[in-house]
């Protein structure tokens, strides 16, 4: 896997730059903001990258920074984001102004972006929430203990009432804070 480059950038386009490293010109691709944000051609360049493999391709997307690289990646393994997706969405802001955007239950925090409607935007959210480091959780009213699949659908906009109900009628088999608010919405939507 390749973890960074560091090189002379000799091009630019649209969605991504050639970044020559000792005599190899790699692509990489960036988000729309991060190519903004590049130098000039000529100039050096150090990127984090991720390496997509697919079937037919190697796709490199290029990152600024390693928390950029970090949030592509909680992204890039939800269901239904992929790589391109992800790297929009890794765009939006850091690291720490998307958690706040998640626990302030900002709704609108992904509107906009080509092929994430409402459904989607909640579901990233709610699997976000479960990935990003040390998001802080409340603590359940009755328990005194930490239960992030209740906050994870309160957080949805459910009652907390609705939100415990739904998850004492999931099966006690269900792991995974993922799994039991997936299941949880499956109850509340019947």
């Amino acid at each position: 896997m390749i973890s960074f480059l560091e090189g002379k950038i000799v091009l630019k386009k649209e969605k991504y730059a050639v970044l020559n490293v000792n005599g190899v010109g790699y692509k990489v691709i960036f988000s729309h903001s991060g190519l903004s944000n590049l130098p000039g051609i000529g100039e050096e360049l150090k990127t984090f990258c991720y390496l997509n493999v697919r079937e037919t391709a190697l796709e490199l997307y290029g990152f600024l920074s390693e928390k950029e690289l970090e949030l592509f990646e909680a992204l890039q393994n939800i269901r239904g984001v992929g790589p391109k997706t992800a790297l929009t969405l890794s765009a939006l802001g850091s690291m720490e102004e998307i958690k706040e955007k998640i626990m302030a239950k900002d709704e609108n925090l992904f509107s906009g972006i080509p092929g994430v409607g409402r459904k989607k935007a909640m579901a990233i959210m709610i699997e976000l929430a479960g990935k990003i480091k040390n998001i802080s959780v409340g603590r359940s009213e009755n328990s005194g203990e930490s239960d992030e699949a209740e906050e994870g659908l309160v957080a949805l906009n459910f009652s907390r009432q609705k939100a415990r109900i739904a998850l004492l009628k999931i099966s006690k088999d269900t792991k995974g804070t993922e799994q039991r608010i997936g299941e949880a919405l499956k109850i509340i939507n019947r």
